[in-house]
């Protein structure tokens, strides 16, 4: 039996191969303008262009929930050079639920493909594409903040990392997600009360299976439909700008999920992924390896990255797993994975890829941070793209992180056969710009929270991670703290649940969330914390080599010689009186910030009194001081400026 008509050729093409040259040269920005579902009017019939890119197919068709699913109503058009298909359907109303029908080559129906250009897309588990109006209607208010927005070296960044399913949920409500607008009403004035700079949301591409936390998006362009509506999102960005917090994403453009709603063998071909599984598998993830070398590809990625900043405003990037992408061998034993036409190991496609993403969104988007998820010793990561660099603007320290939650996961009388764990960052430290990130990987998948990582009883626990996060935020480099941390959580995170915000009715808990309020806003206010955050000469030991106490020491240096704040770290239970320490310069030193202060919940071994430097030479400084050394903690002083 034959099906309705086919009244697709009735209307004329809107685009041309000329409209496909730079989508085919790999460098197009705006592909979700010209592919996916666009509302618009031709010749006075208002209706939605599709077009998608499927160039090894024998036919594809829009269906949808306005022509009954049905295959035979509206067959697309080929553009023979580009690959591309296009139809205009009349009468199509926004929200309608769509997906392609797509023959192969040899005459196969492959399963109903999602639209890999969707701006929006069905509440998971269903997996259709919903067609948007013609632009976004959203007001932005946030002129002011686009126009300063400035990343330079030397700014404090603070970042607040956030699975927006589980910040927290609606109880009485069967725990459901909040919305990007309650979001806004929440999440915003408890980042700005905390003192953090920036939040790093959890990828939002649309993503089938909440257990991957939106590392494997079929949505690469569709902000999750979980939370609300793009336009929803754009006012939770604006919000935050009006606030004054920087919004950062998790971006995955490193591989894809094996939906076979999504982008895997898309038109029957690979032509997402290599073809090659030793090129085009990811081993580790069960996932799909975008093919770097394929211009089309690029646009796609590229775009997208334009997008989520263009559209929605976002203050920079964070990109996921970008040593996978470096090394063809990642996770590979030998013969598992395919050499670069040099012989080598290093992705050669993936590397011009970056530096070709860096260098096109830095320049359309000045003042936004591109960061680096990657964790091996690939040179360059943060050098410019003109001097053999990626291009990134700073990278994660995973070394860092690995080191130094090894040593405070130590028993405090066995540190002291460890101390270098602690100073080894600084032999690194200005090789790249670094952020240093307590992440939600560090609380997952049996690792326990940070506070459960702590040895010693309940109180030595607290102070444990009390003075971890001082040591912190007195080291080189930006900031990133998963939410949950300053709460102390006794639970390893899970994406099902909402944080324990019960736990700051006990004391302990609150004086951890006070720290890091405390910690972010003396990072703000004290350029000696950041000003030379970038370069060696705003940081300099005073006493590195105290193993036996397990005592370290350091001056943070600002721009001028009066911004000048020291750093002391005591990570054993013991209390030291009459403890003598090097400082630059003569005056009085007053403590601004130590972590067994009473209002943290600690024992308040503190220097109430401000300390009178004395004349005497001490760890390489004229001047030196006297003072009490708390158990378990860090302390912060400050030299005091005559009025």
């Amino acid at each position: 039996m034959s099906g309705p008509p086919d009244h697709s050729a009735e209307y004329p093409l809107q685009l041309s191969d000329d409209d496909f040259a730079d989508f085919l040269a790999g460098r197009e920005v705006h592909a979700w303008r010209l592919l996916g579902a666009r509302a618009c009017c031709l010749d006075g019939v208002e209706g939605v262009r599709f077009a998608v890119w499927a160039p090894n197919a024998r036919r594809v068709a829009v269906v949808g929930d306005f022509n009954g699913w049905d295959g035979n109503c509206h067959g697309m058009h080929r553009h023979p050079r580009s690959g591309v298909w296009e139809v205009f359907i009349p009468g199509v109303a926004e929200l309608a639920h769509y997906k392609y029908e797509i023959v192969d080559r040899d005459g196969c129906r492959l399963p109903l493909k999602a639209d890999p250009y969707a701006l929006s897309m069905q509440h998971p588990p269903q997996t259709a594409a919903r067609v948007m109006g013609r632009d976004s209607h959203w007001q932005w208010s946030d002129e002011a903040w686009m126009q300063a927005r400035r990343h330079p070296l030397g700014q404090p960044v603070a970042i607040y990392e956030v699975h927006a399913g589980s910040w927290r949920r609606r109880a009485e409500q069967n725990h459901r997600f909040l919305s990007y607008l309650e979001l806004a009403d929440e999440l915003i004035p408890y980042v700005v009360e905390q003192g953090f700079t920036h939040i790093q949301l959890m990828p939002l591409g649309e993503y089938p299976f909440d257990g991957s936390w939106g590392y494997q998006p079929v949505g690469l362009y569709a902000p999750s439909i979980r939370f609300g509506t793009p336009d929803e999102f754009r006012c939770f960005v604006d919000r935050c700008h009006t606030a004054g917090l920087g919004v950062l994403l998790d971006w995955v453009p490193g591989h894809f999920p094996t939906d076979p709603h999504g982008l895997g063998r898309f038109d029957g071909t690979a032509l997402y992924e290599h073809a090659d599984p030793r090129q085009g598998f990811h081993p580790d993830w069960n996932t799909l390896i975008y093919n770097f070398g394929r211009p089309e590809v690029q646009s796609f990625l590229l775009s997208n990255a334009n997008y989520w900043l263009e559209e929605f405003h976002l203050d920079g990037l964070r990109v996921d797993a970008v040593a996978s992408m470096l090394y063809l061998d990642y996770s590979r034993r030998p013969g598992e994975w395919v050499p670069n036409a040099l012989g080598g190991r290093e992705n050669l496609e993936a590397i011009a890829f970056l530096r070709m993403l860096n260098t096109t969104l830095h320049a359309r988007h000045p003042g936004v941070l591109m960061i680096a998820e990657e964790s091996t010793a690939w040179p360059g990561v943060t050098r410019p793209v003109d001097a053999g660099g990626l291009g990134f603007g700073f990278k994660w320290n995973m070394g860092w992180m690995n080191d130094t939650l090894r040593y405070m996961g130590r028993d405090p009388v066995h540190r002291r056969y460890h101390h270098d764990e602690m100073t080894f960052g600084l032999v690194y430290a200005w090789d790249e710009h670094f952020v240093l990130p307590l992440s939600h990987d560090e609380v997952v998948h049996g690792k326990g929270s940070l506070i459960t990582r702590m040895p010693g009883d309940q109180w030595q626990k607290f102070a444990n991670l009390r003075a971890y996060f001082a040591f912190m935020w007195g080291h080189p480099g930006y900031k990133l703290l998963f939410m949950g941390g300053e709460l102390a959580q006794w639970r390893e995170w899970s994406h099902e649940r909402a944080l324990d915000w019960a736990l700051l009715e006990d004391a302990p808990h609150r004086g951890v969330q006070r720290l890091v309020s405390d910690l972010n806003a003396c990072y703000r206010e004290r350029p000696a914390l950041h000003a030379l955050d970038h370069c060696p000469q705003g940081f300099h030991w005073l006493q590195v080599d105290r193993r036996e106490q397990s005592i370290f020491a350091w001056l943070r240096q600002g721009q001028t010689e009066d911004q000048v704040l020291v750093v002391l770290c005591n990570f054993t239970p013991g209390v030291h009186t009459g403890y003598r320490l090097g400082v630059p310069g003569p005056g009085r030193y007053r403590e601004i910030l130590n972590t067994d202060a009473t209002v943290y919940a600690g024992s308040g071994q503190v220097n109430e009194v401000s300390l009178e430097a004395e004349a005497l030479s001490w760890d390489g400084q004229p001047w030196s001081l006297l003072l009490t050394v708390p158990p378990l903690a860090c302390v912060y002083l400050a030299r005091e400026v005559d009025e």
